[in-house]
């Protein structure tokens, strides 16, 4: 068994941001997030998150996950940082890991390895990881498999600063690391107690440090926000590969932009500009046009949506399709069939199999009979300012074009509402309703404006 402490108290200035850099979304979720899970994939007998800027958000954001939080008052370096874990762990004799909160591409098989030298007879083991440009990052100084040094770049000379192996910030300990955190101290440039000094102090007690080297891809870490996006980059690719393995077409794929809780069956068709996030789930067949955006939206078999629309908590359903340009707000059910075209907006409503709503129409807190035809300009008025209200439209019934149906409100099956009419009634069954002023055409009048002018 083994205890993982990971160390996110710092402030991130180069983020530019009030955002506690941990916190920072990559792919929907916070970057800290990515560390917490993968130490939870190698199951450690207890895992220690150690914050300090922002602390009371970072907590708050793991409040999902079964961590001990730990407390950096005061910002004085990576080795005073882990020492706040110390109370949690004691007793403790196992081996401990130690990775970073803004290092979220990190492998749990990599920090396996990590573990191994140690279960092996190292006192401490360390992931290192060649760059071709090490700028920011402390150089390892080495002899075979064994760590000499490391120094960290505002300490290093020339010579030193010409090394490529760089510290990635993720070791494991045996159970030497609290006494030796102890001896720590901060004769440095900056005045802060390094996590990397624990390499002299641990070759001083006649422990053996050991390097274990690793791909450069997983050791990025995050500093500013062109690393962030870089770092959303790796992650997306890999996703994007992932799902094209598994039967997904995507057209210009680097364009796409998905989240890892979304869901994709084999001949799904993902346009360019697509945007899909949360809890979207799309089914075998379906397409998805260009620029569209699905978040927690479910599209069933062969269902479409066509380019630039957004839809948010909706479902369409087998062989469905919206837009272009429609927007399905929370609670928009679309059965089979269905049809909703340009500019018309669903908001909490139930549109049975077979309707058709073309263009240009309102549909809210509505529930609309199996193939009833929505013409364009129609509305539901379901709030009066106080309170949402339901209008119900049934089998085969026929909107005209800008009408208005002033909730609560019932139109009949088979029933017609002629254009420009505002219903305030129930439509009875088959019948025609007609509420608008009779057309009265007064001779002349234009022609006489145009002379008064």
């Amino acid at each position: 068994m083994h205890a993982h402490v990971i160390l996110a108290a710092g402030q991130g200035t180069r983020m530019k941001s009030r955002l506690p850099k941990v916190l920072h979304p990559l792919l929907g979720k916070p970057m800290l997030a990515y560390a917490v899970e993968t130490a939870l994939a190698l199951s450690p007998e207890k895992l220690v998150v150690v914050v300090g800027h922002g602390g009371e958000e970072v907590a708050a954001a793991l409040r999902d996950y079964p961590v001990a939080v730990a407390w950096q008052k005061e910002q004085l370096g990576t080795a005073h940082a882990l020492l706040q874990a110390e109370p949690f762990l004691q007793g403790f004799s196992g081996p401990v890991l130690v990775t970073q909160g803004d290092t979220p591409l990190l492998r749990p098989e990599t920090l396996k390895g990590l573990l191994v030298k140690v279960q092996e007879g190292a006192g401490m083991a360390l992931l290192t990881v060649e760059l071709p440009d090490p700028t920011g990052y402390g150089r390892i100084l080495r002899q075979g498999e064994e760590v000499l040094g490391n120094v960290e770049e505002k300490d290093a000379s020339p010579e030193i600063r010409a090394i490529r192996e760089v510290n990635a910030g993720a070791y494991a300990f045996d159970g030497l690391l609290f006494t030796a955190l102890k001896e720590v101290r901060n004769e440095n440039a900056a005045r802060e107690y390094y996590l990397p000094d624990l390499i002299a102090i641990y070759r001083a007690h006649g422990r053996k440090v050991v390097a274990v080297k690793g791909v450069a891809d997983e050791a990025l870490g995050v500093n500013t926000r062109e690393e962030l996006a870089r770092v959303e980059g790796v992650l997306l690719s890999a996703l994007r590969r992932e799902w094209m393995r598994k039967g997904v077409r995507m057209i210009l794929p680097e364009s796409i932009y998905l989240e890892p809780t979304v869901e994709l069956a084999p001949d799904v068709t993902l346009w360019p500009g697509v945007v899909l996030k949360g809890q979207t789930r799309i089914g075998e067949g379906a397409e998805v046009g260009p620029y569209a955006v699905l978040e927690d939206t479910v599209l069933e078999p062969r269902a479409r949506v066509l380019a630039h629309t957004v839809a948010q908590g909706a479902v369409i359903g087998r062989g469905a399709d919206a837009g272009p340009f429609a927007r399905l707000r929370p609670g928009a059910v679309l059965r089979e069939g269905v049809h909703v075209g340009n500019f018309v907006e669903v908001k909490n409503s139930l549109l049975h199999p077979g309707v058709k709503a073309g263009h240009l129409a309102y549909l809210g807190d509505a529930e609309v009979g199996e193939g009833a035809n929505i013409g364009a300009g129609v509305i539901t008025a379901n709030y009066d300012g106080k309170r949402k209200h339901k209008t119900l439209i049934g089998k085969g019934a026929f909107i005209g074009s800008n009408a208005v149906l002033v909730a609560p409100v019932k139109v009949g099956d088979g029933a017609m509402v002629g254009a420009g009419s505002v219903i305030t009634h129930e439509v009875p069954e088959d019948a025609l309703a007609v509420a608008r002023g009779r057309q009265r055409n007064i001779e002349g009048y234009a022609r006489r404006k145009r002379e008064e002018g």
